[in-house]
């Protein structure tokens, strides 16, 4: 077990890289999914460092770029209604809808109120009973167990005015729908370590095992990310295909079984459209009918969308691992943070955000 620093630390990383650039025979493919870990590779040059060796290509796994366009219009027609407080973590208001984002729809005088815990927004509701309050439930298996207690808390405390608008996905689905593709490039994962820390990574060996793809669970950090390359390249070049655990500090095999708990009475699993992907079987969630009173699609009695995505922005290729972010032409001109195209360029943990932080003047 490492002290904290050395996960930064500059000697340890540099040797990793040299290993990697030892043992690589040919230049593999890997996908980290996690958008948390695509800013750490970006921020800290990881690619450069052993580009001769790995070409690292971005996923899906950035929950506020793969909410659909849909669900942002709706969530902009709840929160302009005149009885409503919508309530959102901060990294939603930006993300562009088809006219407009939530942070316009506020300028404009709706009652959208940024949260840290949606807890918060259960609160606002017991103090507001005279309106509906709507919190916006997005996110992976990571913030599934908290959007599920707080659910779980508003029927204990039999409040009628709180409801949540889910747009939940699950990782597992994405990556089978990556290594299905007929264009898939993929040899390796970085599977996303937060999620795992929820889910454990009994549930990547069906897909190691199916695709004979090596999934190695990483951390966060620059010497996590590069270890587990290291642990995916060895694995490449010896021919096996199997599921390891670099994050071990935070990761177990079967992870955090209290939080699964709450979140399979809560929730049960739905297909769910993925934004700029299209609809994947079995990759979301939903709340269960028995708290169907607290489903805001129901409550507000919500239409089935349909919207269409820029036709300049490339975000889906980007998200699947198939473009990087400087190759579409709308990159860094009429797609930027203040300005986005889509949600990959707005996000905190957005690729497309992170290509124009770190590498736009290379």
């Amino acid at each position: 077990m490492r002290y904290v620093d050395e996960y930064r630390d500059p000697a340890i990383a540099m040797a990793l890289a040299g290993q990697i650039n030892r043992a690589s025979t040919k230049p593999w493919v890997l996908m980290e999914v996690c958008g948390g870990q695509t800013h750490t590779l970006m921020r800290y040059g990881i690619g450069d460092l052993i580009a001769d060796s790995v070409e690292l290509v971005h996923g899906p796994g950035c929950p506020v770029c793969v909410t659909p366009l849909e669900m942002i219009d709706q969530a902009i027609a709840i929160a302009a209604r005149p009885d409503t407080i919508f309530t959102s973590y901060g990294d939603m208001l930006r993300v562009p809808g088809s006219r407009r984002d939530l942070f316009q729809a506020r300028s404009e005088g709706a009652d959208v109120r940024i949260v840290y815990s949606p807890m918060d927004a259960v609160q606002i509701a017991r103090a507001n009973p005279s309106r509906e309050v709507v919190f916006f439930g997005v996110g992976f298996e990571t913030t599934a167990p908290a959007n599920a207690m707080a659910v779980w808390q508003a029927r204990r405390q039999c409040l009628t005015n709180f409801s949540m608008l889910v747009s939940h996905v699950l990782v597992p689905p994405a990556m089978r729908l990556i290594l299905e593709s007929p264009g898939n490039r993929v040899q390796g994962f970085i599977a996303p370590g937060h999620v795992c820390a929820i889910m454990g990574f009994r549930e990547y060996e069906v897909l190691a095992s199916e695709f004979h793809v090596p999934i190695v669970v990483g951390g966060f950090e620059p010497v996590d990310l590069l270890e587990a390359i290291s642990m995916l390249v060895v694995q490449l070049e010896s021919g096996r295909a199997e599921v390891e655990n670099q994050y071990s500090r935070s990761v177990d095999y079967l992870g955090n079984r209290p939080a699964q708990n709450i979140m399979r009475e809560v929730f049960t699993v739905t297909d769910r459209k993925w934004r700029g992907i299209g609809e994947i079987g079995s990759s979301g969630l939903r709340l269960r009918d028995e708290f169907s009173t607290f489903d805001a699609e129901k409550v507000f009695r919500l239409e089935p969308l349909h919207v269409e995505e820029p036709r300049e922005c490339i975000s889906a290729l980007v998200l699947q691992g198939r473009c990087k972010p400087v190759q579409c032409a709308a990159f860094g001109t009429t797609c930027t943070p203040m300005h986005p195209l889509g949600a990959p360029m707005v996000s905190a943990e957005g690729a497309c955000a992170a290509w124009y932080q770190y590498k736009r003047h290379v």
